[in-house]
């Protein structure tokens, strides 16, 4: 991991030299600014866990420099530590409204900084974990299945997922590549750093080095400010290059030698910056046949592949569609506030009778149509919009019962649904159709596991 970052930002050169030597003998990696401008240009070029400001500067003073620091996201905030020779409580007062996390009278002992300082960070990362596990809370992605792959999957991400080992993540659109990239992170003892994420495929080629690596101010057309790019940002953490195949010749040869050397420059600067990254990448392309077309680095695909991971598509893993409808079934019912729904049996039969190419995705979404477009607690085979796959259960009557009585129970339940589309929905039309009561008709719905519409 990272060392804790310090800037220094002081207009007197010794208080600048003296804390810069004293806080690196101490284990903190430290910069040294003398006024607030730079102060500012530094935190946009780099990262820092923690600023010694003093407060009588050239320029704009130490007040005006915390509240501009105040304005940057929080993820990448530092705290902030106020020193000053000429304190005062109001001074005090005012910086800790600024939101400040101390404030040290100069002359300072080497004692008391670093006591503050270490306090700072430690709040910092306790706020920045906080903050990371109220996102994930309710949303975190769960890996669902019991199948054999499944199995196999869970097994191999239980032995990988603790190394800093390099992972390339194979895997057909929708099939939860992503989802697998977190756990690996979770899993990992990176899980409480940043989790970054590149999506190679959706950000255009002349951007993307600006994305991944940062600008600097004036080095691209409209970059009015220094940009800060993924891979500083995931720094002591993981970096997540999604859909790697699609990332361009030019960018893969920087990030080849990122990789190398955990070292990468900024677009327009001279000078390098220092990461520490574990780096997942995941495509749905063939790498190798990519490679042979000349659209791959082959020095960067075994850079990658340390630890190769493959995700099975649905229709290889069908036993857990049952497991993954109800589990979205359940997402939906409650993000939308409706009464929860149960899939019949067919209807079950109709969604593993389906071949799923748009795999996982292609499920959740289908499930997520259901909830919005049916009011109706059960769900059965006719609400289900596949209209191969309910032919594919219901053109073989020899193989979907098992006796008689099924055989019969089913033809009086298309028939009975047959009739309420004839009568729109409408059950006393359709019990005048097929000559029955209306009560007994609502007696013969339930039975058969047909809900009247709502």
């Amino acid at each position: 991991m990272r060392n804790t970052r310090v800037l220094i930002v002081d207009d007197e050169p010794g208080i600048r030299e003296s804390l810069s030597g004293v806080l690196e003998d101490e284990g903190f990696a430290c910069a040294a600014v003398e006024n607030g401008e730079q102060c500012l240009e530094e935190l946009a070029r780099q990262n820092y866990d923690a600023v010694l400001l003093d407060v009588w500067l050239p320029g704009i003073d130490g007040m005006e420099t915390l509240a501009r620091i105040q304005e940057i996201p929080f993820a990448d905030r530092p705290e902030v530590v106020i020193i000053s020779g000429h304190g005062t409580i109001e001074t005090a007062v005012k910086a800790t409204k600024l939101g400040a996390f101390d404030f040290l009278e100069k002359p300072l002992t080497i004692e008391k900084v670093t006591v503050v300082l270490h306090n700072a960070i430690q709040q910092r990362r306790l706020e920045l974990e906080l903050s990371r596990l109220k996102e994930s809370r309710d949303t975190k992605p769960q890996i669902i299945g019991t199948s054999v792959p499944m199995k196999a999957l869970r097994q191999q991400l239980s032995l990988m997922a603790a190394t800093n080992g390099r992972v390339l993540i194979f895997g057909e659109s929708g099939t939860g590549k992503e989802l697998i990239a977190h756990a690996i992170h979770a899993a990992s003892g990176r899980a409480n750093e940043a989790f970054v994420e590149v999506n190679c495929a959706a950000i255009p080629e002349e951007l993307i080095e600006s994305e991944l690596f940062g600008h600097r101010k004036g080095s691209l057309a409209g970059a009015l400010d220094h940009k800060i790019g993924k891979l500083q940002k995931a720094d002591g953490g993981t970096l997540f290059l999604d859909e790697v195949g699609d990332m361009s010749l030019k960018t893969q040869a920087k990030v080849l030698r990122s990789l190398d050397e955990q070292r990468f420059e900024p677009v327009g600067a001279s000078e390098s910056i220092q990461v520490d990254v574990r780096v997942v990448a995941s495509t749905n392309k063939n790498l190798e046949e990519e490679i042979e077309r000349g659209n791959f680095r082959e020095d960067l695909f075994y850079r990658l592949n340390v630890v190769p991971f493959h995700v099975p598509p649905l229709r290889e893993r069908i036993e857990d569609v049952r497991l993954l409808a109800d589990h979205f079934l359940k997402e939906f019912t409650t993000a939308y506030g409706r009464k929860p729904k149960e899939l019949t049996e067919e209807a079950l039969r109709v969604l593993e009778a389906y071949p799923w190419p748009g795999n996982v995705r292609e499920l959740r979404n289908l499930m997520e149509r259901i909830v919005i477009m049916n009011p109706q607690v059960r769900i059965d085979a006719r609400h289900i919009p596949l209209d191969r796959a309910r032919r594919a259960v219901f053109d073989r009557p020899m193989d979907r019962f098992g006796s008689l009585q099924e055989v019969r129970e089913a033809a009086e339940r298309d028939y009975i649904l047959k009739k309420l589309e004839e009568a729109k929905g409408n059950v006393t039309r359709a019990a005048e159709l097929l000559g029955l009561e209306r009560s007994h008709l609502y007696r013969k719905m339930k039975a058969l596991g047909i809900a009247p519409k709502e």
